[in-house]
């Protein structure tokens, strides 16, 4: 089972275009009175492509199903490094079998399926049946975190301020996309050459069926963005064995969440437009105010959605019973385009001395003031740190890191709002339909369920670990000068690190995007690799005859190895997603499931003890995910130009994440070692 995991790109890059390097530019005031109403265009709007938006949509190429032989070869590689002598002479001929006999005939039909559905890829449909049918709770299991970089002048860092501004360019981002103005996604391999008028020039002179492979002779890789329309206004909704996804693209809220309160909030007018900056902010502050003319909610409905499934599936046929929860929950919740949580003093704040408690709240909490069944949840705590807590079977990191971006770019570059407008907001008078209060029928079922949900994620929360770790002496742009890959180095810090701790090599997972290809999800990267073993082995037994050059020339042996995996995966030739819908390929036909798949060696290389995902922007403080197995580690990281971090989460009497922390450490020290003294 994959959980909670992002999608990278080649050489640990996230596929984006060039703005993901968020510079900081000099301050530019927006003036409200020129700029700022209802109807301008430069207000609605937060980008006019001159491309539109899906322009190399219909000519994406088709997710590759890759070669049977290859697929079990890549297995095989695989596996090796975590199977004994014994028990990989089995696999192999088992693989074998299975290559022989069963792997032909469940690809022919395969191939037959995706042949009929050459408007999506042949992933798709089976990786939202896994998520949609796992039945586990979402925090810690599914919803990634992404918090944000503060803004240091305290006149935007205000909460509601803050939010309000994240709202705006939220909704422009939103306008821009349905409109088909907000530029294509592509990934420009050197941006300074192809990120550029001239290529947009050429591009637009290019008949749309072939634009795709037109933009490669830019060495410019356009990316499906199919994903981007489920990005607002879409919820995904508890069903018994199976979830499904509602979206609402035309709503005119966004929900609001306070001391566990939920309000619906317009945000657009009767006509679809934006509201002018200062009327949301008013309604924001309008929020507050009513919500401390209250107490905390009593019964906190969204800590249901931190329930494990089947029971939230239950308790919510019971609640639609009422037909005011029916229309509270379809109407305001489900249709909302997307969940703003507003934080008290109450709840944990961000300290460089210690984030940890933060990052936690963020990432599950207390679940009181969340709704984890939206799209998209914009999380801001008392002093206006923000972070994105997103539900994940809709998409990946590609889609959601797009919109971080930009929302980071224009709330720290061009901002809306400062204090100085909460000054005027009390003399705007807020008309009470746009602000409402959702008010749900409570009864004592209700009441007991509420409180067995909240105790299940407070026992989860509880037993969650979280540790992080940073280190200035390696860097991207210290990898770069040694001639390393960023990503490989960290990966084999990672291995380093685990088998330095607890002596033995586990199934790792490195997520890896596949968006160069139409309804592309991701593959997986099997970072645990004889090479990885040979480094590792070595550098542990030589530690009184320390060879730099000879370990230096195994990091590069790593490092090679680790870029053609990569470069496989992203192009949609690895073998995770092909066995896996081999298999679900079996089951939907009536076929028997091939032994290959009761391996030991299949089961050890799928229990993710590793999990690991990365992302690349100069906006993100931190990002974070829950273990995927409960005696693993969940590892998000990240390799900026100064340093790099990591922040590690592990479950109690599971694996010690603060001794991985520790050997982590020492696994970059040694690595920095192996990189001095071998120049």
């Amino acid at each position: 089972m994959v959980r909670g995991q992002l999608g990278v790109y080649a050489s640990g890059q996230i596929l984006s275009r060039s703005w993901t390097k968020c510079q900081p530019k000099p301050l530019i005031l927006r003036s409200l009175a020129t700029s700022s109403s209802s109807d301008s265009d430069s207000y609605q709007y937060l980008q006019r492509s001159k491309l539109p938006t899906m322009y190399f949509q219909k000519s994406l190429p088709r997710l590759p199903i890759p070669l049977v032989e290859k697929t079990c070869e890549r297995f095989l590689a695989a596996v090796q490094p975590i199977t004994t002598a014994q028990e990989f002479a089995e696999t192999q001929q088992v693989v074998g079998e299975f290559k022989s006999n069963e792997a032909a005939d469940l690809n022919a039909m395969l191939k037959l399926k995706d042949e009929a559905n050459k408007h999506t890829s042949y992933i798709s449909e089976p990786w939202f049946d896994m998520y949609l049918k796992d039945r586990a709770p979402l925090p810690l299991n599914y919803n990634p975190l992404l918090a944000m970089k503060n803004d240091t002048r305290p006149e935007y860092q205000h909460q509601l301020v803050k939010a309000a501004n994240i709202i705006i360019t939220s909704l422009r981002f939103w306008r821009s996309l349905q409109a088909g103005l907000l530029e294509p996604e592509v990934f420009h391999m050197n941006p300074k050459k192809s990120d550029t008028e001239s290529y947009r020039r050429w591009m637009r002179l290019t008949p749309k069926i072939v634009a795709t492979y037109a933009s490669y002779a830019f060495k410019a890789f356009p990316l499906d963005m199919v994903q981007y329309e489920r990005l607002f206004g879409t919820s995904r909704i508890p069903g018994m064995e199976r979830d499904h996804l509602v979206q609402s693209p035309n709503s005119k809220h966004i929900m609001v969440m306070r001391r566990g309160n939920i309000y619906a909030v317009d945000v657009l007018n009767e006509n679809g437009l934006i509201e002018r900056p200062q009327e949301i902010l008013a309604r924001l502050n309008a929020v507050v105010k009513l919500d401390e003319s209250k107490s905390a909610a009593e019964v906190p409905i969204g800590v249901l959605t931190a329930g494990q499934r089947n029971e939230w599936a239950r308790v919510r046929e019971y609640m639609v019973k009422s037909a005011t929860n029916n229309e509270l929950l379809t109407q305001q919740i489900d249709n909302a385009l997307f969940c703003i949580c507003l934080d008290t003093e109450e709840d944990p704040v961000y300290t460089e001395a210690n984030p940890i408690p933060a990052f936690k709240n963020m990432l599950a909490g207390k679940g009181t003031n969340r709704w984890f069944d939206k799209s998209l949840s914009m999380l801001l705590s008392a002093d206006g740190t923000a972070a994105i807590n997103f539900e994940h079977s809709w998409g990946d990191g590609v889609a959601v890191l797009r919109y971080f971006n930009e929302v980071y770019k224009e709330t720290l570059n061009k901002p809306f709002l400062s204090t100085e407008d909460l000054k005027l907001v009390s003399q705007i008078s807020v008309e009470a339909s746009k602000v409402r209060h959702l008010d749900f029928e409570i009864d004592d079922k209700l009441k007991e369920e509420v409180r067995k949900a909240y105790e299940l994620n407070e026992k989860n929360v509880n037993a969650l670990n979280m540790q992080m770790l940073i280190y200035p002496k390696l860097s991207k742009q210290a990898c770069k000068t040694d001639r390393l890959s960023p990503d490989s180095i960290m990966q084999l810090s990672f291995q380093l690190a685990y088998k330095q701790a607890f002596g033995k090599y586990v199934g790792t997972y490195e997520s890896c995007s596949t968006a160069a290809f139409r309804h592309g999800r991701t593959e997986t990267m099997r970072p645990c690799t004889m090479a990885t073993k040979e480094f590792c082995d070595t550098v542990l037994s030589s530690q009184e005859n320390f060879d730099a050059k000879k370990l230096r020339s195994l990091i590069d042996k790593c490092s090679t190895y680790h870029s053609q995996l990569t470069k496989d995966a992203a192009m949609g030739q690895g073998f995770d997603r092909h066995l896996f819908a081999l298999k679900h390929t079996a089951a939907i036909n009536n076929k028997p499931i091939p032994k290959l798949y009761d391996l030991e060696a299949y089961k050890r290389i799928n229990y993710n003890i590793i999990s690991t995902s990365t992302l690349s922007s100069d906006g993100l403080l931190s990002g974070s995910f829950g273990p995927v197995v409960r005696d693993g580690l969940g590892i998000g990281y990240s390799i900026q130009n100064e340093m790099c971090g990591v922040v590690v989460t592990s479950y109690e009497n599971g694996c010690n994440g603060q001794e991985f922390i520790s050997s982590l450490e020492q696994s970059f020290n040694t690595i920095r070692r192996v990189i001095d003294e071998s120049k």
